[in-house]
């Protein structure tokens, strides 16, 4: 298997699947449909055009067949309504050591495995979330079709599968990261000139955009590197076990850049300014939105990534 986010898992057969066991919050937002059948529609989306007529392939239509004929045995067989009984959890990313060099698991685990719940829960209206770190080495049979929610709260809770191309960036500091004096210097134009850094006049009104377009934490998916703030002020977050102060592990993004500026790789500049059909945008492979368009930030113990990890909405 490879890296990817929204599965499949090297996940062992034997080992049981983790479910969700927290309070749901079950708001009727008239969104019904299983993750089979938000990847289903869009397939369909993907494919459409104004001038044709989308329609699902051989294996498409079996694989909604069988979707169809899971959740009519579940009705018959009069299981809990799907908020009140343990949610099975989706997967969101899988992450080896082999292709992600900043990952620091523990002991000799080369792999990490993160899947949430497609439910918000309280306080903060967010999908709840797990990690695991494991041996690759170690898993022995695979399960091959692990359990599955009845449903999802809303479409962006449920990953595309896609694989990962990893790369290595350097970013620089959220703005709201540095101390008041180098706030101060990257408001002043006549430095960025004296600097030779060659800006568009558009920045000088507020220079400090540049920075933040151009320079500050990278948006998108990414290990590691610098909180997007910006929902909040920045602070610190620490480990409930060794009250050691917690890093960031694993940044969710709804998209992979903002607009056309700034971080859109080589390969994707010349689409990134097009429009697009619906779900075809460069900038969200992944199809997952969290809160309103924002990033998950999932933190660890620097002292021991198994210590109880938190997570962010930003």
């Amino acid at each position: 298997m490879d890296s990817s986010v929204g599965g499949p898992l090297l996940w062992p057969a034997g080992e049981p699947w983790p479910h969700c066991e927290d309070v749901h919050l079950h708001v009727d937002t008239g969104f019904r449909q299983s993750p089979t059948e938000v990847r289903l529609d869009r397939a369909l989306q993907y494919r459409r055009r104004p001038d044709l007529e989308s329609t699902l392939t051989p294996e498409e239509e079996a694989l909604k067949e069988r979707n169809a004929a899971w959740l009519a045995e579940r009705l018959e067989a009069g299981l809990p309504a799907p908020a009140e009984c343990p949610v099975p959890m989706l997967p969101v990313a899988q992450l080896f050591l082999r292709d992600i060099s900043l990952l620091q698991p523990p002991g000799q685990a080369d792999l990490l495995q993160i899947l949430w719940c497609p439910y918000e829960h309280d306080p903060d209206y967010k999908p709840a979330t797990a990690l695991f770190w494991r041996s690759a080495a170690e898993v022995g049979d695979v399960l091959v079709r692990p359990p599955a929610p009845y449903e999802a709260d809303y479409p962006g809770y449920v990953p595309e599968p896609c694989l990962l191309a990893p790369e290595l960036v350097t970013e620089y500091p959220n703005s709201l990261d540095l101390s008041p004096e180098l706030q101060e210097i990257l408001e002043d134009w006549d430095r960025w000139q004296a600097g030779g850094a060659g800006l568009d006049y558009s920045y000088a009104v507020y220079p400090r955009e540049f920075y933040d377009t151009h320079l500050g934490d990278a948006p998108g998916w990414k290990v590691g590197g610098w909180p997007p703030w910006g929902r909040t002020d920045p602070y610190p977050r620490y480990c409930t076990v060794c009250e050691a102060q917690m890093v960031p592990l694993l940044t969710i993004a709804s998209f992979e850049w903002d607009g056309d500026e700034g971080w859109v790789p080589q390969e994707d500049q010349a689409n990134a300014a097009r429009s697009h059909y619906a779900g075809q945008s460069p900038a969200q492979p992944t199809a997952v939105e969290v809160g309103s368009t924002d990033n998950m930030q999932i933190y660890v113990c620097p002292t021991s990534p198994e210590h109880p990890h938190t997570d962010l909405i930003q």
